[in-house]
């Protein structure tokens, strides 16, 4: 069991890296299922662990909840094959495209009457057994663990206890990635899934199956929703809020957007983005995550990747407010999440910066620094002024400081966003922000 506590961002402690987070709410408790980063060089692991927190401050990290290993189907060569619906390459969507071109695979050279409509990706994979997002919930004190592994098939496993650990896995018929499952006030249970367009399904009552006769296809899709995949369904005052990463902004799914209907299965439409995390590393790529409620506030949950890499993903979380038409307005990402704003006095470690840009990323627990980069922490609360910098820091250079776009010594009390500048290339170790003697 590891722990960690003031419920800044990132929320783990640093090693432990939890992205694709969907969270739920068990017993006055409130658990995030993630994948699991062991490597810079790939998404995912072998494991699941699952994160818990009782007030949003101090959270647990538990032990494995599930082990890849132990799913015996993807070594079955004799197993049925469930392809992935719109992975073909007859009517591929705007990004897949360009992911294929990226794959060296000449598309566009290809008549679309030659194209394979089905294309058995999970061939092609060298570690079968990594496991991809999950998503979980509750049904007769039974916890179902819904999971996808990277050759593409999808189960479920179930535990007596929403940490796990998860048991006797079943295949699910279909293929596809980043499972989703949503209870509704009926108990009616509905499960989704896929990339760039995706599938919605009633689940039978023994959660283990569904009638494949009954999937809907393209609920939510790239060219009408920006659908990149990641699915996530919650449900507020009668409206089905669809939740996943976007690629609407700027060609890359960064934004976590969500879109809404009077039904679990559609129609959808598009309302807006949540968060972006574009600016988060230099090799930003993707998000994925989640809102839950919890304690009458409801949140965000969703990952930043560091290290100049796109993977090591950090598990990170906001407060997020709905308006009255059931709108949500667009948050940004902040140093100080579910906690306190970093007072006069505290140490702030340099992993806790919220942007980066100009080639500045986030090393450990380090913030590095280039000639003519910024890094921006949000927030800290200037009690008294006029205020100092300390910084604990190594390299040749020295760090410029605004606060709400002042410089430092012009900074009036109250809550601050600083802005960091570097005039050279910088290790950051951390920074305190002392009264002006």
């Amino acid at each position: 069991m590891r722990r960690s506590s003031d419920g800044r961002n990132p929320v783990l402690p640093p090693d432990i890296r939890i992205p694709d987070g969907e969270a739920h709410v068990f017993h006055d408790k409130l658990y995030v299922y993630g994948s699991f980063d062991m490597s810079a060089k790939e998404y995912c692991s072998e494991e699941y662990h699952v994160a818990s927190t009782s007030d949003m401050r101090t959270w647990e990290v538990g032990e494995k909840s599930l082990d890849g290993k132990d799913i015996p189907w993807p070594d079955d060569k004799k197993k049925k094959k469930y392809y992935v619906v719109d992975m073909g390459l007859k009517d591929p969507t705007p990004v897949y495209r360009e992911l294929l071109k990226e794959m060296h695979i000449p598309i566009g050279l290809m008549p679309k009457s030659i194209r394979p409509q089905n294309i058995d990706f999970g061939a092609y994979v060298p570690d079968k057994h990594l496991l991809f997002a999950p998503d979980c919930c509750e049904r007769n004190g039974k916890y179902y663990l819904y999971f996808c592994l990277s050759d593409y098939s999808e189960g479920v496993a179930v535990s007596d206890k929403p940490e796990g650990p998860f048991r006797d896995p079943v295949r699910l018929p279909c293929g596809g990635i980043d499972p989703a499952v949503f209870v509704d006030d009926d108990g009616a249970v509905y499960y989704y899934w896929g990339q760039f367009r995706a599938n919605g399904v009633r689940l039978n009552d023994d959660m283990i199956s569904f009638d494949e006769s009954s999937v809907v296809e393209r609920i939510v899709t790239e060219e009408e929703h920006g659908f990149h995949e990641g699915s996530s369904m919650r449900k507020r005052n009668g409206i089905y809020y669809y939740v996943y990463p976007c690629v609407f902004r700027k060609g890359r799914p960064t934004c976590l957007v969500y879109a809404t209907s009077k039904s679990p299965l559609g129609p959808f439409q598009y309302r807006g983005i949540i968060i972006d995390n574009a600016k988060c590393d230099p090799e930003s790529w993707n998000i994925h995550g989640s809102i839950e409620e919890f304690h009458g506030q409801w949140y965000v949950f969703y990952h930043r990747c560091s290290g100049n890499c796109r993977a090591n993903r950090r598990l990170c979380v906001e407060k997020i407010f709905f308006n009255d038409d059931g709108t949500i307005d667009e948050v940004k990402m902040t140093s100080q999440g579910a906690g306190e704003p970093f007072a006069l006095g505290e140490t702030i470690e340099g992993w806790r910066a919220c942007e980066v840009e100009g080639g500045s990323y986030i090393d450990g627990t380090d913030l590095i620094m280039k000639k003519g980069s910024r890094a921006v922490i949000r927030y800290c609360d200037f009690e008294y002024t006029p205020v100092r910098m300390e910084a604990d820091l190594e390299g040749e250079g020295a760090l410029t400081v605004q606060a709400n776009g002042k410089p430092l010594e012009d900074a009036g009390q109250g809550l601050c966003e600083i802005v960091l500048t570097s005039s050279g290339d910088l290790r950051v170790h951390s920074l305190r922000f002392l009264p002006k003697e």
